[in-house]
This record gives structure tokens, sequence and C-alpha cells, in this order.
């Protein structure tokens, strides 16, 4: 793997919209440093198990957000270099006059500078985040959700089974499920405002797009020898896209009676990152909270364990992902890791915002101009969480605007968004 370093981009930068800037007024992102970034730092302070020298250490970067200028790394870390390169324009302003993404990944950046997670102690290469994450894996949380997943009654089981051979309706509902689990986030738990509909058939008027038919007739086609999931949160979210991924690998899943999915390889973060991003080790907390939650979940449990072990599931890291980098500003050899796969699944609203750009595009650009540097064929499955979104009709919009005005950053509404290459030889 390659050091943090500043890859060229892949496009023309200036074709850029201005990217979205914390210094808005009345927008989502001043919204966010002011509130609900203070607030993480607030409940952190709050937390039983952290030393006096950390809590004040989390005060004092509170305050400096809400009333003074951004304060470079300090520490001497492998990645410094990179963030003193690509902080250099930032350090000295507001926190309230940068742009939003680097301010949020300088945020969460800072958090691991505080508890000394890079370096010997009490923290070092501990997730500070881990206590919130464990409330999800509770055997009545994410492994129950997965089990009424799989159990959802069925007139019989024959038409079950031409149901999945025949329009892959099962498919679809596993791919829904993993979508909205996207709105189960601990920094921005928006389910907790909407609740959860009693059927994901349900949800469909909050699809702004909907791309899982022609994702499962890509899929189908050409069983897939390589796939890359790149995850976003631990808890329901990485619950609900584990299920989904023990589908995919299932023998037996088609009429060919082999998987859809010769390989699949997570990619996670490789520290923690925005409260609840998946990182390998959420991965195994999740497996074991599966082996004691129920049985279905034990037979997930016991089959991805075995898909591990014979390498048909890998686990990745790569320094890319807790960065402010776009997508189109990835090293080349993350670059050449999904030009060598066959199909990508990106989950979440913060991988959306680096595939299409942090920027102000007009709602009803083409999805695929604005992702049309990727260099694989993928679906984008997101909750809208902040205010870029691309590939939406004019009156869809319009219609949009008139009935919620926080419909971009609500979580209410998602997308199943993909760029395909129906050409590509599978």
């Amino acid at each position: 793997m390659s050091r943090p370093h500043l890859p060229l981009p892949r496009i023309d930068l200036a074709t850029l919209p201005p990217l979205i800037s914390t210094n808005e007024p009345h927008s989502f992102a001043k919204f966010t440093m002011e509130g609900r970034d203070t607030r993480i730092l607030q409940e952190l302070e709050d937390a039983p198990y952290f030393s006096p020298d950390i809590k004040r250490g989390f005060k004092k970067l509170r305050a400096e957000i809400l009333d003074g200028v951004i304060e470079p790394l300090r520490e001497d870390t492998p990645d410094a270099d990179f963030w003193r390169a690509i902080s250099k324009p930032h350090i000295g302003r507001s926190w309230l006059d940068v742009p939003w993404y680097w301010a949020e990944t300088f945020f969460y950046r800072r958090i691991l500078e505080i508890v000394r997670y890079f370096h010997l102690g009490a923290w070092h290469e501990r997730d500070p985040f881990a206590a919130q994450k464990d409330a999800e894996l509770k055997a009545d949380a994410a492994p129950a959700r997965v089990r009424a997943l799989l159990l959802t009654p069925d007139p019989s089981p024959q038409n079950f089974s031409q149901k999945i051979l025949g329009r892959g309706e099962m498919f679809e509902r596993m791919l829904y499920a993993a979508l909205w689990g996207n709105r189960v986030d601990l920094s921005y738990n928006v389910e907790e405002k909407f609740g959860r509909a009693a059927r994901l058939e349900d949800e469909r008027a909050n699809l702004l797009v909907d791309d899982a038919a022609r994702v499962w007739e890509f899929i189908s086609a050409r069983p897939l020898k390589h796939l890359i999931y790149v995850c976003d949160n631990a808890g329901t979210e990485l619950a609900l896209d584990l299920a989904l991924m023990d589908y995919l690998l299932a023998d037996g899943a088609t009429t060919r009676d082999r998987p859809y999915v010769d390989k699949i390889v997570m990619h996670l973060k490789p520290q923690p990152f925005y409260v609840s991003d998946a990182m390998p080790q959420d991965v195994e907390r999740t497996l074991d909270a599966f082996e004691k939650a129920n049985e279905e979940t034990r037979g997930i449990a016991k089959r991805l364990r075995a898909q591990l072990k014979a390498k048909r599931l890998e686990l990745r890291v790569h320094w890319f992902y807790p960065t402010p980098l776009h997508y189109f500003e990835m090293p080349d050899d993350l670059f050449e890791m999904f030009r060598a796969a066959d199909f990508a699944i990106i989950k979440g609203d913060a991988n959306y915002r680096r595939v299409v750009g942090d920027a102000h595009w007009k709602p009803t650009i083409a999805f695929e101009h604005c992702t049309r540097y990727f260099p694989t064929s993928f679906v984008c499955l997101r909750t809208l969480k902040s205010d870029v979104i691309a590939g939406l009709k004019a009156e869809q919009v319009e219609e949009l605007n008139h009935a919620d005005r926080e419909w971009r950053v609500n979580g209410k509404r998602g997308v199943v968004q993909a760029n395909l290459r129906m050409n590509d030889e599978g």
C-alpha cells in the first residue's frame, strides 16, 4: 500500500462547482460544525472513561470550533506530512470558513490526536467510540433486525424460489435493507427521528433514484469474480451489509448453482472516523454478536467465517478512506484495485459526497457525468444526510422543495444510484 500523499486529480478541478463551505449562512454544513460536532465533543468530555487531560483536549477543541482558529496537528505520526500539506490553506482560519468535508475529516483526526491514538499509552490504537458502537450489537438490536429480514413470511417456498430466480426480489430486498441501514449513524442517527417502516416496501416513496433492478440485471447476467464493498457505519448498517454479502457469496444463489460473486473484498477504515465508521475489528465484533444472538445470524457468522478462511471474503484498509480526498483524487494503488474489480458497492452519505465531489452541483446534473472518472461499474447506497445530490429530474426537485425544505439533509430519503457499463465483459 502506498504512503499518504497528495495524488494528482483524475478530473479537471476547474470543472467542479464551488465546494460546500462551513461559512454559508443557515446551511447544514454550518449547523453541523457548530451543533453536531460540538455535541460529539461534549459527549466525549462527559464520558467516564477518559482521563482529565484528554477531557481538557475535547473542551479546548470545542472552544476552538466555536470561537477560535484552526490549529495544526502537533504530533509526529506517519500521516503528519500528508495532513500538513492538505491542511495548509486552512490552518489559522475559522472552522466556520473552510470546505465542509475537509473540516469534518480534520475534526475526527484531531480527536485521535487528543486521545493519542497513534502513540503508546492508554488509548493506543483503541477506538474512542467503541462503547457507542457496542450498544448496537446487543441481541435485540442489530442481530434481531437481520433475523427479521431473513424471516419475512412468504406464501410458499416454491414461490419464494421463483422470486429469487426470476425477478431478483430477494436480492433487492437485501439491497434495500443495506441502504436503509445507513440511517443508523452514530454521528447523525436519523432513524431515531423518523423511526423505521414496518416493511421495506413502505420505503419505496422515499427512494429518489432506484437502480436496484438495473444492478440486479448487471449482477445476474454475469456472475462476478471480484466485488469491492466499501463499508460505512458499524453496528446496524454493517450487520445488514454482512447479510447482503452472505447472500451474494452463497452457493446455489443462481440457476447455474454458483454464487453471484466469487470474491468480495470489504474496504474498511484503518482508524476511527465519523464516530461509527467500520474498521476490521468491527467486522469481527459483529460476527461475534451474530454467533450469540439467534439461529439465523449464527448461520451467517458460520458461513462468513468460512468465506474468510477460504479468502472468498477479505478485509482491507487503505489510508485514503479517513482523509479529505475525493474519489477523483484517489491514489494510483487504490484506483487500480477498483479497476481490477468487476463491480463496487459504495455505502453511505460521506462516500457519496466523495464520489461526486462535495460541491454545489445542480441536482439535475447527470450522475454519470459527475462519476465519469470511476474505473469500474458501481452503485451508491446512500441516505441523504448532506446537500449534495445528482441525477434527479427537475420536476422531482421542485416537488421535494415544496414538500420538505430539509429533504436533502434529514435522512428520510435515499438513493440506489448506479453507474453501469453494461457492455463490459463479466
